[in-house]
């Protein structure tokens, strides 16, 4: 049985690796940590969840040791590692787990994004960091800002490389490497490998680097069990309800999930809509903020939040220890994307389930998951809810029915409806002015103007007043009065 021994950590790093109760190397630690101490480039792919921060974290920071010190010049602290990542959580996850990985060393880690006060990010790069991880934006605007320089970067890391070229970051990407010297060591990893990424390999890496696969080429864990659902855009919700309140322990509602959907605005509305049926849920998507982004993943782990319904911002950089379910409600217009959203479960070897609600126009989108993951999904058919199904999973807060009993519409309830329906009245028309239906009167010698209202004009017309002059004092003339 191999061990972490067998790399020969400094003891400082191995008192981490303990605390943090490693106890043997995963099949991507096994391969690539000996490439990475040796100086080598490396080309990774693993499946998601098998430990690939590891991989590259504890050789990267076994060798910068070396250099670290204990002294207060930020001259003493340049970076001299650099991770980029597609996203604000992988960014924030990479850096937890590596300030973890050299927490009794004297070496500074750090990590910068976007979405937050960019002051602060600023004050700690000039006091000087050795371990930088940071998304692309973000990292350019503290460069033209003089706020870091990364001309002694030994070491830099594209940490899910397929998502930042997904995503537009390659120009930005090629900005960096520029600023870099071009003496250094490159490590790239992902979870999945497309031409593209390997187009990418051959400007990025060195010539002839260390591929390091621990399983086929995008292929999804063993340990997630994968069902497909075949169902109709308008049973959608429906069936999510149903899963979410029927899939969990002795068929109870399940309480960790989280939900990907393409869209931002399906995002909002989906998460609001299982609020309405009595799903503790929440959302996390691009417009959000990322104190709320934090927020919302804060009561997701601890469980505050039981459902989570996300964009593809969180289908990259969420650990959550043993997620027991992902449901994609949305097929993914990306094969890779799919594999990265499953991902989220079946974590560390423990099992997960992974389900997808894919309609008949989803059919080409999940031929190409087939294609890429090789694999044949067995699509079951679900017959529709029946409208009185439909109506008791809906009914609980939208009419503040709180009670846990079943609740069957009588023809009583159907009689109600129908009288409060004939006795609708508009908001507009609820507060009209009554002079406004009064019938339309010609105007006439006899009518022009009522008695009424002609003492009111008497008693209310101002009577001219007398003004003196601005000089003088003097009373104005009678012409001018």
């Amino acid at each position: 049985m191999s061990s972490f021994a067998q790399f020969n950590f400094d003891p400082r790093i191995v008192s981490a690796i303990e605390r943090m109760g490693y106890k043997e190397p995963t099949p991507i630690q096994e391969k690539a940590i000996p490439v990475v101490m040796a100086g080598g480039d490396v080309m990774g792919a693993a499946q998601t969840g098998t430990g690939k921060t590891a991989g590259y974290g504890l050789p990267l920071i076994a060798r910068v040791l070396p250099k670290a010190n204990t002294s207060m010049s930020p001259a003493r602290h340049p970076v001299r590692a650099l991770i980029l990542t597609p996203t604000r959580e992988l960014a924030d996850q990479v850096s937890v787990n590596l300030e973890q990985y050299a927490s009794d060393t004297p070496l500074r880690v750090g990590v910068v994004y976007g979405g937050v006060d960019i002051r602060p990010q600023s004050d700690m790069l000039r006091r000087g960091v050795e371990i930088l991880t940071a998304t692309p934006g973000r990292l350019l605007d503290h460069i033209e800002q003089r706020a870091t320089n990364l001309s002694q970067v030994e070491v830099v890391v594209l940490d899910e490389a397929d998502r930042m070229l997904d995503m537009g970051f390659l120009p930005d990407i090629s900005r960096i490497l520029k600023l870099l010297p071009e003496n250094r060591q490159n490590l790239m990893f992902s979870a999945t490998f497309s031409p593209e990424i390997t187009r990418l390999a051959k400007n990025f890496l060195r010539p002839n680097p260390t591929v390091v696969e621990v399983a086929r080429q995008n292929q999804t864990a063993e340990t997630v069990t994968q069902e497909v659902y075949q169902v109709t855009d308008r049973e959608k919700t429906d069936v999510l309800i149903d899963i979410l309140k029927t899939r969990g322990e002795d068929q109870g509602p399940m309480k960790q999930v989280i939900v990907f959907v393409n869209a931002k605005i399906t995002c909002r509305r989906l998460a609001r809509t299982l609020e309405r049926v009595g799903i503790n849920a929440d959302a996390i998507h691009g417009d959000k903020t990322q104190e709320e982004r934090q927020a919302a993943l804060e009561g997701f782990k601890t469980g505050a939040i039981h459902v989570l319904v996300a964009t593809d911002v969180a289908a990259r950089g969420l650990d959550i220890k043993e997620l027991p379910c992902v449901v994609n409600y949305d097929v993914p217009f990306s094969a890779e994307d799919y594999v990265h959203r499953i991902g989220r479960t079946g974590r560390a070897g423990s099992h997960g389930l992974a389900i997808m609600l894919a309609t008949r126009e989803d059919g080409r989108l999940v031929e190409a998951i087939e294609k890429l993951t090789k694999q044949t999904f067995h699509q079951v058919p679900l017959r529709p809810l029946s409208r009185q199904a439909r109506a008791e999973m809906r009914r609980g807060s939208e009419r503040g029915d709180r009670s846990d009993r079943e609740r069957v519409d009588t023809p009583e309830d159907e009689k109600l409806a129908r009288e409060r329906a004939r006795a609708y009245v508009p908001p507009s028309q609820r507060h009209r002015d009554p002079i406004f239906d009064m019938p339309y009167r010609e105007k006439s010698a006899a009518n022009a103007k009522p008695e009424e209202l002609r003492v009111f004009e008497r008693e209310n017309t101002r009577r001219p007043r007398q003004v003196a002059a601005l000089l003088g004092g003097l009373r104005l003339p009678p012409a001018l009065r």
